[in-house]
This record gives structure tokens, C-alpha cells and sequence, in this order.
């Protein structure tokens, strides 16, 4: 996988999605202390154990040059989910992941932020295909899967530490997303 060599930061409409910086923490840790946005992640985090988490997602940008980025409201500059590229080991895929606060819920930022760390993973990191791991009773995440293309193609069990580990794999290739993406534009194939 190539590494990019600039500290990415993509725009969307209403979003802007860059790495891991230390002032995400206390929302970070908000976010991972809410039993509703935590149930499909691992469930609820202390605070130590949520600083743990964020390390490893910081320790993947500067390890393998890409790590889910933070997702910030362009309007309100505030942090509001983390979303994008993840592979730890042993996982089983090369994964588009993301968790949104849950009082920011029903308002695209998922499918709107997840489209944009797409592109740049096939653009920039020039991966072939991505995968989401959706626990099966995930009914939200698997319609944010569904509205960025994907098809399930599996099931899986996860690696430790991942709580509970069965995770439906939904997957797509570049040639499919990007197909997707011109009919989209209203670009003839």
C-alpha cells in the first residue's frame, strides 16, 4: 500500500476530514462513553481506555500513513465522528469504517464522509478494494453500506479485542465504486 507523503485533509460539502490531533480526545472520549453509539464498536470505554483507542488510531497515521480521520462540521468546527481507513492486523480486509456521534445521526455524515476516504483510499493509498464489518443486527450502518454501493459477501469473526466479533463483511472493488460513482455524475460509462 503506498503512503501518502502530506498530512492528508479532504473536503465534502459540510465536512472536512483530516487525522487524529489531540484536541479530538474529549470528544473522542464522549463519544466512546455513549452506550447507544458504543454498542456495535465495542461498547462502552473509560476514559483511559478510550485514550488507549485514540493512541492506536494516532500511532496508525504515523505507522502506516493512513488511520480513520476525524470528521469535523466545516460550519460549527466541531468534532463529530471518526471515519475512513482501517487495518489492524489480523483484520479481514482492508476497511472504510465509521462511528458518528449519535446526536449527529440521520444526517448523511456517515455516508457523506465514508464516500470521501473511498476516493482518497483509491486515489492515494491505491487500494483495490474496500470492506465495512457490520455486526448483523447493525440495521444503521448496513443502510450507510448499502447507499455507498457495498454488497454482503460474508461473514466474519473479528480479532481481539473486538467485542462482539461476528461482523457481516460488506465489500466492493475500485472498478465497482468508481463505476458507481460516474453513473452518479450523470457520466455515460
Amino acid at each position: 500500500m503506498m503512503v501518502p507523503r502530506d498530512e492528508p485533509m479532504l473536503e465534502t460539502a459540510r465536512l472536512i476530514l483530516r487525522p487524529t490531533r489531540a484536541e479530538d480526545f474529549d470528544d473522542w472520549a464522549a463519544m466512546m462513553a455513549n452506550p447507544e453509539g458504543t454498542e456495535f464498536i465495542g461498547g462502552v470505554q473509560s476514559r483511559p481506555v478510550a485514550w488507549r483507542g485514540f493512541l492506536s488510531m494516532a500511532g496508525a497515521w504515523s505507522i502506516q500513513g493512513f488511520a480513520m480521520f476525524s470528521v469535523i462540521e466545516k460550519e460549527a468546527g466541531r468534532w463529530v465522528g471518526r471515519v475512513g481507513p482501517w487495518v489492524p492486523d489480523g483484520w479481514p480486509g482492508p476497511e472504510i469504517g465509521w462511528a458518528i456521534m449519535p446526536d449527529c445521526w440521520g444526517r448523511g455524515y456517515a455516508v457523506e464522509s465514508a464516500a470521501a476516504a473511498i476516493d482518497w483510499v483509491f486515489d492515494s493509498l491505491g487500494w483495490t478494494e474496500v470492506i465495512h464489518t457490520i455486526h448483523p443486527r447493525n440495521t444503521a450502518s448496513q443502510a450507510v453500506a448499502r447507499k455507498l454501493g457495498a454488497e454482503v459477501r460474508g461473514t466474519t469473526l473479528l480479532p481481539e479485542p473486538v467485542n462482539p466479533p461476528e461482523a457481516d463483511v460488506w465489500h466492493q472493488t475500485r472498478e465497482e465504486w468508481r463505476a458507481r460513482r460516474r453513473i452518479a455524475e450523470g457520466v455515460l460509462l
